[in-house]
């Protein structure tokens, strides 16, 4: 503790250097040294004490006023942008359960439930179900069109804007599209129901509601739904509905103005070829088409 005495009373000069390295000739002091060389070089601002004074007596003592901060408004916009970004991120990752699939134009897709049920999109689909409540509760939305292999079990529902379709364990397809509602029961019973109005489907038989109307359908002789097989095929349904598939099929836009799109067609088309597939619905028609890029348009024979 002395040592350390002896040093501070050599920063307030009360000690000089040689005293101390002789004091404690066994401790080296070349730190010291090098600190005593430096203060050396730095020069000590003179101070004009009477202008100093002066300068006191002329300040003013007022309490300054608070600055108002403004607040930026594109900086608020920012922060509350990311807090936005970082509560959805966290909803979804820790509270949405939805397992949702889409598909494109011109593109069909094959799903797996949790249950072993198997979903075939068509083009321009949507599918949703919970997949945390789904062995209590076998539910799931769709818009579009798609074809269904139900595994027995619980209750199975389909529900869309137009109507909802339940079952236990059986094989059909939906399809609901603007104004257009229909489902065809390919194995075991299905349960429709349209505005409070239920049917029941066995194997070969249709329910079909157009423009909100349900519309008498002829049974039908199939294992699949044809789309399955790449076409699409019809039966007594207004050729706007018809146009519509084309549509979702070609990624084409087709204008009707010259012709009756209310007529009923009956018949099939590829979704292989384009050209093919619009000769397969115009002619029967009488119809004949124009292609420019992606538009066409369809006209009466005789207006050529």
């Amino acid at each position: 503790m002395n040592k350390e005495n002896d040093i501070l009373k050599w920063f307030e000069g009360e000690m000089s250097l040689e005293d101390i390295k002789n004091k404690y000739p066994s401790e080296d002091f070349s730190t010291l040294e090098k600190m005593g060389f430096y203060s050396k070089q730095i020069e000590v601002p003179k101070i004009d004490a009477e202008h100093a004074l002066a300068d006191f007596k002329k300040r003013s003592f007022k309490k300054e006023e608070t600055k108002v901060v403004p607040l930026n408004f594109k900086t608020f916009m920012k922060v509350a942008a990311v807090l936005v970004v970082l509560l959805t991120s966290s909803y979804f990752l820790f509270f949405n359960h939805t397992a949702s699939y889409s598909t494109e134009i011109a593109q069909t897709e094959t799903l797996k439930l949790p249950d072993n049920s198997e979903v075939i999109l068509n083009a321009q689909s949507e599918l949703a179900f919970n997949k945390k409540e789904w062995n209590q509760n076998r539910s799931l939305t769709l818009k579009g069109e798609a074809f269904f292999k139900v595994t027995k079990g619980k209750k199975f529902t389909v529900d869309t804007d137009a109507g909802s379709i339940q079952v236990l364990g059986t094989q059909f397809n939906v399809k609901e599209r603007d104004n257009y509602f229909e489902v065809q029961c390919y194995e075991g019973s299905v349960s429709v129901t349209h505005k409070n109005n239920k049917t029941i489907l066995t194997p070969g038989k249709s329910v079909r509601v157009v423009n909100g109307d349900i519309v008498e359908v002829k049974p039908f002789n199939a294992e699949n739904p044809s789309w399955l097989a790449k076409e699409s095929s019809f039966s007594e349904v207004p050729l706007w509905q018809v146009i519509n598939e084309l549509e979702v099929q070609y990624d084409i836009v087709i204008d009707t103005s010259k012709i009756d799109a209310e007529q009923m067609f009956s018949g099939t088309f590829t979704h292989n070829d384009k050209n093919i597939a619009l000769q397969s619905v115009t002619i029967p028609l009488k119809l004949s088409y124009n292609i420019s890029g992606k538009n066409v348009e369809f006209y009466n024979y005789e207006s050529n």
